[in-house]
Formats: structure tokens, sequence, C-alpha cells
């Protein structure tokens, strides 16, 4: 407890009679100093507003304000500011739900910043802002709805590429950045014009670079602060974060400077950027290299941690312990199941009621498709229900299924249902829902490329298994650098690698991106601008379209079942 006027406060003591003794205490140290320390008692502070700025802490989750925030200021607003910012892991100052990664059960509550408050009225406005920007300030019911496994299709022997458990490319291996002719980037740092045009077809926009694609000279790499330079890229190892990465000052210089075989970077820049005239333009210089320097430890540290990956997967059979089969696990003391975790807003009580029904009645809830928190049901699927997003006032945990991915699951349904007894006849099909975030099983973990959905084919004793990815591509990169839609190209030999450590011939890997934008409006941005619907799907990218001769369901397993009996 901190006290202001100390000597207002020992008159009061002496005049309660309390038998208060005051004594001076010149030995102990701070109190206040101590609270960072590992094994520190204190857990609460009380103190007017000594608290208010001149002090950091990680540790402040929740505030008490008495007759403090009556109106908006720079001193609350500071105050607030104590609670927000957290160390976050790997010093990321973020939160777990902004990183890739699993992170232990329940740490967002951790991570939550509680408010309480008598007479402060700034305390409203500032839901009002909040709400406005979009951040949830309402209380939620949380519900937790158990998930029930197909336990006969677990059965089925049915497996997924992983890192065996207790592997860790983080912990087990220090990777040097260096100089590396496979390692190519490209920055665009031009000034970019858009432009709009109508047409008889509609309007299309038009992106003008006043750039062109050069290398900075030699010269002008001595206009560079070096050291400033591997600061930055140092911080930025932390941010990211790419902890197991060793960065070595005169490796950065190299990186700039090497030409032989190829270049390793393209900077897409005005002349000012590598041509400075003036100390304004260094900074641009400075920036330039700075960017290329990111962007190389980028792509190096994927490739370096997809080698490793490629190197420690193993096919584990899919049962009750995978990870997108035991979300939420032992959230409830009561039942050792996998669930959902059903938010509701606290004022809709009506929709609480509602949902609380519904998970209470068990036949409708895994067996039927109903409005009330909306859900498909698919029997391939690995667990029933399969959520589908709510609006704003349900949220869910994991989140539910999304536009497109609706309407795969939808799709890859009525055609399951069409051919089962025709072409799909001498086949078993399964699926599973892949979830992110660590949890899912993911590829090249620090872009954060986590499949939508797991599609298993399976004839007699062999398996293909199919990673799908339904999502609009209008922002999707050029394809040479779309590491999504190149996955296919690199999972046959993946398979090859983990078939012969596992001595497994059985089990294929293939890979489609589905594309929720229509054909007519992504031929015209995708790479060239040039790429037919033939083009699109020998890259392995398709269209959510089963209209006339094109059915995009139908080319899936057209293609997996060539290969899976031939």
């Amino acid at each position: 407890i901190y006290i202001g006027d100390t000597s207002t406060f020992k008159k009061l003591v002496e005049e309660d009679d309390a038998g208060i003794t005051l004594e001076e205490d010149a030995v102990a140290g701070s109190l206040f100093e101590s609270i960072g320390d590992p094994g520190t008692s204190i857990d609460i502070l009380i103190g007017a507003k000594k608290f208010m700025e001149g002090w950091n802490s990680w540790r402040v989750s929740n505030m008490g304000l008495l007759n403090v925030g009556r109106q908006e200021g720079s001193q609350i607003i500071q105050l607030f500011g104590r609670g927000v910012r957290l160390r976050g892991r790997g010093f990321s100052l973020k939160r777990s739900a902004a990183l890739d990664g699993k992170h232990p059960d329940h740490v967002g509550l951790l991570e939550t910043l509680n408010i309480f408050a008598v007479r402060a009225n700034y305390m409203s406005q500032l839901r009002e802002y909040l709400e406005k920007e979009g951040v949830e300030t309402e209380g939620y019911v949380e519900l937790p709805l158990f998930i029930r496994t197909n336990k006969s299709f677990l059965k089925k022997g049915l497996v997924v590429p992983r890192v065996p458990e207790g592997r860790d490319f983080v912990v087990g291996e220090d990777i040097v950045l260096e100089a590396d002719p496979s390692v190519n980037v490209r920055v665009d740092m031009s000034l970019r014009v858009q432009a709009l045009e109508s047409s008889p077809s509609g309007i299309t926009g038009i992106d003008l670079s006043a750039g062109r694609e050069q290398v900075i000279p030699e010269e002008a790499l001595e206009f560079v602060d070096w050291e400033k330079a591997y600061l930055d890229l140092l911080e930025y190892k932390v941010r990211k974060p790419l902890a197991n990465l060793v960065i070595r000052p005169l490796a950065i210089k190299r990186i700039l400077l090497h030409s032989e075989p190829v270049q390793l970077y393209k900077l897409v820049a005005d002349e000012p950027v590598v041509q400075p005239r003036s100390f304004a333009e260094t900074a641009l210089l400075q920036e330039a290299v700075v960017n290329i320097l990111r962007k190389y430890a980028d792509v190096f540290y994927r490739k370096k941690r997809e080698q490793w990956d490629c190197s420690q997967m193993v096919y584990r059979t899919v049962d009750e312990t995978d990870p997108n089969l035991s979300f939420n696990k032992g959230l409830v003391r009561e039942c050792a199941s996998a669930c959902y975790v059903v938010k509701v807003k606290r004022s809709e009580h009506r929709l609480v009621s509602q949902v609380a029904r519904l998970i209470a009645d068990v036949e409708r809830l895994y067996h039927k498709e109903t409005r009330e928190l909306p859900r498909i049901h698919f029997d391939r699927h690995l667990y029933q229900p399969l959520l589908v997003e709510y609006g704003d006032e349900v949220g869910m945990t994991p989140p539910g299924l999304n536009q497109s991915e609706r309407q795969f699951v939808q799709d890859l349904k009525d055609y399951w249902l069409h051919e089962r007894t025709k072409s799909l006849a001498k086949v078993e099909v399964f699926l599973l829902r892949n979830l992110s975030r660590g949890t899912g099983l993911g590829f090249f973990e620090e872009r954060g490329f986590y499949p939508d959905f797991i599609l298993w084919i399976r004839e007699k004793a062999r398996q293909r298994i199919v990673f799908l990815e339904p999502h609009g591509m209008l922002h999707s990169d050029a394809y040479a650098h779309d590491q999504k839609g190149r996955l296919h190209l690199r999972l046959p030999d993946l398979a090859k690698e983990i078939g012969e450590r596992t001595g497994r011939k059985d089990v294929t890997l293939d890979s489609w991106i589905i594309s929720a934008t229509p054909f007519e409006e992504l031929r015209k941005k995708y790479d060239d601008g040039t790429w037919n619907r033939e083009r699109f799907a020998e890259a392995h990218i398709l269209f959510m379209d089963r209209s006339g001769e094109y059915d995009y369901v139908k080319r899936i397993f057209a293609g997996q079942l060539t290969q899976t009996c031939h």
C-alpha cells in the first residue's frame, strides 16, 4: 500500500488509539522494486494515482478504480497501458491468440485485463470506443459442447504425417543465418498507382509500379549503417519469433554482396533508393537493406524448418489423442471428451436458453441440422457436430466453419451421396477438419499454413491423404511465391521420404487449393493474368463450381482414384 501523505496518516492512526505501533524501517529494501522478482509475495498494489506512470510490470491482470477516470485524460490511458502490455512468448509482446504454435490451456485467462471501477465515468466512454473498434467488451456465457467421435472410423488405420511428440525444431537445432544460393527474395519499395477502368464487362482495377528491378551497387552499401541494420534484424528475430536463428554481424553484409552463382535478392525501387544523393535518401537505402534482410531471414528460416520437418515426420495413426480430436479436452472436469466452447453474449437471454436446450438435446445435436447453432451434418466426418459461424451474438472455440469451408463440406457431402454406389463404390472416404495455431497439422509452421481439411480416400490397404484449402484468392501471391499453392509439388517427395523412414509404401500425399473467388474474377489478377481453368487445375487450384462440365469435387476424386488404383 502506497500512502502519499504519511504524516496525516500517522496522525489518524495515533488518534484512533487502536494500539498500532509506528516504526521506521531503515534496513529493508523497497517492496515496490521487488514486485517483478520470482517468488515475490506481493499480489496487490493500492495507492491513489501513484501507479499511473513511471513504472512497468508484466504482472498486471486486474485494475480497480475508485473515483479515478471520471473523464478522459492522458493519465487514465497510461494506466490502462500498464495492464494491456504483456511480455508474451519469446518476448514477442503479443498474446497467444496472435502467435502460432501450441499454447498452455487457459493461458488466455492470464492474458486478459480485467478492469473494475466505481464512479469512473470515462469507463463507459472507453467501452463505447472499443466496441466501435470491434473489440468485445461484454461478458459471455460459456457453454461446453462435447464432440462425438466416430470410433469405427478410428479403427480404419488412418494416418497423418506429423513430427513425433517431444521433438521441437526451436529446441532441437540452431540455425545460422548465411548466404544460401537457394534462397531468393523479392522486395518491392516502388511507388504504386492504382487506377479504375470501366468497361462493358464491369469495373477493373489496374496497378502500376514506378520502380524497376535492380541491385544495390557495392559502393552504395558503404552508406549503410550495418550496426543499426544488425540490431534491427535481432529485434525482428525476437518479434517474429525466430528463436533458434543465430545471426552473426558479418553475415548480413555478405547476404547483400552475394552474387555468384545468383543474386540473393531482387529489389524493385526508384533510382534514389539504390543511388542516394542526399542524407534523406540514405534513409531510404537503409530501409531497403533492412526490408531485404528481414524477408531473407524469413525465407531462410522457413526453408530450414521445411528441411527439418521433412527429416523428422513419420506417419501417426489418428486416434482420440490427435490434436484435431482432443481440442479443449479436460475443460470440464466431469468429462474427458474434446469440446467446443460456445460463447453467447450475456445480454442475449433468449439465445442463451435456446443454445443450452439444443446442447442438451442429443438427438438433434449430433444427427440433424438446425437454425439455432448452425452446423453441417456429414456422416463421413470423423466427429459430430461440425459447427458453422453464427454472427456476432455467438462465438465458439475453435471457430466454426466460414462460408467457403461450409460450402466445400456441403459439396463434398452431395457428391458422396450421389457417387457412393457408383464411382466411389470401391473406396472409403473420410474427412477431418484441420485446426490451426499449432493444434492442427501444419506445414512450415512459422508461416502458419494449416490446410483447412484432411481428406482420406482409402481403397483396401492403400490410403491417399489429400489436404484441402478452400478460401478466397484475390490477395494471393503469384504462383511462384505462393507457398500454399505450391505445396502439392513437395508432397510426393515428402511421402516418399516418410515412407522410407517408416517402411510404408501404401500412403500417398496430395493437396488442392479450392478458390472461393470465381474464375472470371481471379484470372485477371492471378499471376500474369493469362491462366485458363486447365492451367489452374494443373497447378492444383480448383474453383468452387459444380455447374455444367466443370465439377471441382469430381476433379479431386478423379485424380486420386487414378493414382490410388494404378
